[in-house]
């Protein structure tokens, strides 16, 4: 649920009720930095970090970024470092600590287990995000937007403390050739005694067809545990439909029936599965158990709970929306620099507006969704589509490419109120991806009462099981 949104507030409130709570693992490193410039006034972060097995990591992160009651009003963020194919050591220690961190709040005061959610896309950080994930008790990793060959390796190898490796994808690569990212455990260490061997995750990749699912059941290097059956309906990032792009009046990819999950193709898997896109109704939740799946994965009823990381200006404007008849919700083939379909919430003031998107000055300053190319030396690039035009032609992309493309990095940090002042005096401007059931939010809450917790979210969807 982009980033933050479902923080470990959510995610405990959800695993305390006996079902997994999933933190959002996008970005955890640069959320982390931004709430210690907020002055982490509850002392959370702080106490996390008392429990951290790195003390001198987690003093020096403390020492450049914690703001005693925080940051002057109007003051920009500090910039952490970009994370790079070399591996950048301040970027790693800071998503080491971001995703420890989030973790054991989430896990703090019951003991259910709780999951993380990774974009396959965002691939630079994903092995220290996994080792502070895992250094914390994560369960459960989930992963999404891509084809997650690599995972069940490295968390085989990071739950031994060894160094694990990951293949990232450079455009422009010698076909054969691969760029791999290689992080160290050891390198970490802050002492001779050896850590216990971590607790290795249950892994469950997100598909879109039955196909998919059975190529990684096939190939992958490691256990897999089962999958998240994606449809189009779900927020977020969509997978392209099958065969040519074609889109509706309105600019909407059009999926058919070879985007139709065969759930007889996926049960003879023997794996158990999970669905996912607009299952936020007891009915549907019903229908997804008669078809045999173990359970459903809901995203949009939960974001626009009062545990959700939305921050509450955006988050009550939304469901008020819904309770006026007034949601829409735009599958947008443009706006994620990724190229895959991403779901955008129509709201005022936000980028989902024209004008907005338009007077927003192009910068690209977190870099999470940067494509790795191949310069013409043989060394590793990082261009954006998102980023200003002249920059991204001048780095060899193709001026079309840049077209409606959005900041997702500062839109989706900006959604939960941590946006970036610009020099120029504006403030990033944010954009709220929601699935379908954005108007079916309804059955949670009503005008008179607009707030809504994720108990009632749970109690409404599994009622027999919530007395």
């Amino acid at each position: 649920m982009g980033a933050y949104v479902s923080s470990w507030r959510l995610t405990q409130a959800v695993s305390r009720l006996g079902q997994l709570g999933v933190v959002s693992g996008t970005a955890l490193d640069y959320i982390l930095s931004r709430r210690l410039q907020d002055g982490d006034l509850d002392g959370r972060i702080r106490r996390a970090l008392e429990h951290f097995p790195f003390p001198r990591m987690a003093r020096r992160i403390l020492d450049a970024y914690f703001i005693p009651g925080g940051r002057k009003p109007k003051t920009p963020y500090r910039l952490s470092r970009l994370h790079s194919v070399e591996g950048e050591r301040a970027a790693q220690e800071l998503c080491i600590a971001g995703n420890f961190v989030e973790i054991f709040l989430a896990r703090e005061g019951h003991a259910h287990p709780v999951g993380i959610n990774y974009l396959e896309k965002i691939q630079l950080p994903h092995l220290p995000s996994l080792y502070g994930a895992m250094l914390a008790g994560v369960a459960v990793v989930i992963v999404g937007a891509g084809i997650p060959m690599e995972f069940p390796a490295a968390l085989t190898a990071l739950a031994g403390h060894q160094a694990a490796t990951y293949a990232v994808y450079v455009t422009g690569a010698q076909p054969g050739v691969d760029c791999r990212i290689i992080f160290d455990p050891a390198l970490f260490r802050e002492s001779d005694r050896a850590l216990p061997p971590l607790e290795r995750p249950q892994f469950l990749p997100i598909v879109s067809s039955d196909a998919l699912a059975l190529i990684l059941c096939k190939k992958l290097k490691g256990p897999l545990d089962g999958f998240v059956v994606e449809g189009p309906l779900a927020g977020g990032h969509n997978a392209p439909p099958r065969g040519p792009l074609k889109l509706t009046a309105d600019g909407q990819p059009i999926y058919g029936t070879r985007d139709t999950v065969d759930l007889e193709a996926l049960r003879k898997l023997g794996l158990p599965f999970w669905l996912a896109g607009s299952y936020g109704s007891p009915e549907r939740v019903q229908a997804a158990l008669a078809a045999g799946a173990a359970g459903v994965q809901v995203g949009t009823p939960f974001a626009l709970c009062v545990e959700s990381g939305i921050a509450p200006e955006f988050r009550r404007a939304l469901v008020h929306k819904a309770l006026t008849g007034e949601a829409r919700v735009f599958t947008d083939p443009r706006a994620s620099p990724t190229g895959f379909p991403f779901k955008v919430a129509e709201l005022e003031g936000t980028l989902s507006q024209p004008e907005v998107y338009r007077n927003r000055r192009r910068v690209c300053d977190l870099g999470f969704l940067r494509e790795m190319y191949r310069r013409a030396d043989g060394s590793v690039g990082y261009r954006c589509a998102a980023e200003p035009e002249a920059a991204f032609v001048a780095k060899g992309g193709k001026l079309e490419h840049t077209q409606g493309r959005k900041c997702l990095c500062n839109a989706l940090v900006a959604n939960v109120g941590l946006s970036q002042k610009l020099a120029d005096g504006t403030e990033e401007r944010p954009l709220i991806t929601l699935g379908d059931d954005f108007a079916g939010i309804g059955r949670f809450c009503s005008l008179a009462k607009p707030d809504y917790t994720a108990a009632d979210v749970i109690r409404t969807l599994l009622p027999k099981n919530t007395g």
